[in-house]
């Protein structure tokens, strides 16, 4: 009897230092999200961080329709002040890091042309993020359309319905593309240099990405949810950001 009872004591106390967080996931974090879990877990050793990646406007339609997600970490702000106006969202859209363009290619490329690159008549494809459901994409046709080769080029573009799928397409079914530059610091990018295979897009072409966090209604009574998104709006999850080409505050 007394052997139950210690087993339960056990099993009732790990209840209460463990659970579940489900988050929403712009794509481009995808390449950090390994490293900011594993920091988290030097403090919560026993919460599971469980993630979906995708486009932000292709999340925001399944947080709409009730998927049972507790944090949103969008790629902009537009869709996490949507949600919040919406009361979806329990607390206000705040900027965790600020993601940036770069064009990559796995040929030897010369960069020193900048974004007049993709002009270049022997680069027949181009793979860009979708503008209408990902953030990065909308940037991208931003910062072309300022560089005024939007015409020169449109005919090139081939589409990845995210940042992710798009970095896959840059690399295997497109001779270029513009991608995340967080991207690019993953262990599995590690092979592609700097001015060699990509350059950085000159941030004055395109509006700023801010990319914003929010709690959402389904974890309103969710502890380590509220952990999670302290954690990533602190000063080692930052590091993390930095590492991995973000700019932050």
């Amino acid at each position: 009897m007394l052997k139950k009872l210690l087993v339960s004591t056990v099993l009732i106390s790990s209840s209460l230092i463990s659970g579940n967080i489900n988050i929403a996931l712009a794509a481009n974090v995808s390449y950090a999200i390994d490293t900011l879990k594993k920091e988290f877990n030097k403090t919560y050793p026993n919460t599971k961080v469980r993630v979906t990646i995708g486009g932000s406007g292709k999340l925001t339609a399944q947080i709409k329709n009730n998927a049972p997600y507790d944090i949103f970490m969008s790629a902009n702000m537009k869709y996490p002040q949507y949600l919040y106006d919406n009361k979806v969202a329990i607390s206000k859209p705040t900027v965790y890091a600020r993601g940036s363009l770069a064009i990559l290619s796995s040929k030897k490329q010369d960069f020193t042309r900048g974004i007049e690159l993709l002009k270049d008549k022997n680069i027949a494809k181009i793979a860009i993020a979708n503008p209408k459901t990902a953030p990065y994409g909308k940037a991208s046709i931003e910062a072309i359309k300022n560089a005024k080769i939007y015409n020169d080029i449109k005919r090139k573009f081939i589409y990845g319905e995210s940042i992710s799928q798009t970095v896959s397409y840059t690399v295997t079914a497109s001779d270029i593309g513009i991608v995340a530059k967080s991207a690019l610091y993953s262990p599995k990018m590690s092979h592609f240099k700097k001015d060699i295979n990509w350059v950085e897009i000159d941030s004055n072409l395109y509006t700023p990405i801010n990319q914003g966090i929010v709690i959402l209604e389904n974890a309103k009574d969710n502890k380590e949810a509220k952990a999670f998104y302290d954690f990533i709006l602190s000063d080692s999850a930052k590091k993390i950001f930095r590492d991995f080409g973000y700019l932050v505050r």
